[in-house]
């Protein structure tokens, strides 16, 4: 009976060091994000994923202080303006951004707390331009990543 214990001991300790890299980037929800440009890659790569599956909920979590700012600007609030956004891209680039990624070589350092992902910077199986996704500035605001601007 100790020999099987012993033995599930090992097999155990592989597999929870084996993914080790990744849980550092992701923001787990029970602590803060890292303020890394890995950390506002990850950010905006989660709020390109919930363009292309139309999750409004994750947009307007990441997107909250710009939308905020629109919102100021006489834009409708952040539901009903992202609504508008979904209905102007193509299906096809709803499908390409649910697996896009960011190249980190062309995302811009500012300052530490403050990162600029231009559209050049997405790698996807669709083009997009300034008129259709644009370009965004994140800053670390408290314990994550937001779009600013």
């Amino acid at each position: 009976m100790s020999a099987s214990t012993r033995t599930e001991g090992p097999s155990a300790t592989p597999s929870a060091s084996a993914g080790t890299g990744t849980p550092s980037v992701v923001p787990t929800g029970d602590g803060p994000a890292p303020r890394t440009k890995e950390g506002a890659i990850k950010r905006y790569e989660q709020y390109l994923h919930a363009l292309g599956h139309e999750d409004i909920d994750t947009v307007c979590e990441v997107a909250g202080p710009a939308a905020k700012q629109a919102e100021d600007q006489g834009f409708g609030p952040c539901t009903s303006t992202y609504v508008a956004v979904f209905r102007m891209i193509s299906p096809a680039q709803k499908k390409a951004l649910r697996t896009a990624t960011v190249d980190p070589g062309r995302v811009v350092v500012r300052t530490p707390g403050k990162i600029e992902m231009p559209v050049e910077a997405v790698r996807s199986s669709a083009t997009f331009s300034e008129s259709d996704l644009g370009s965004y500035t994140l800053e670390y605001l408290k314990t994550d990543w937001y779009i600013t601007d």
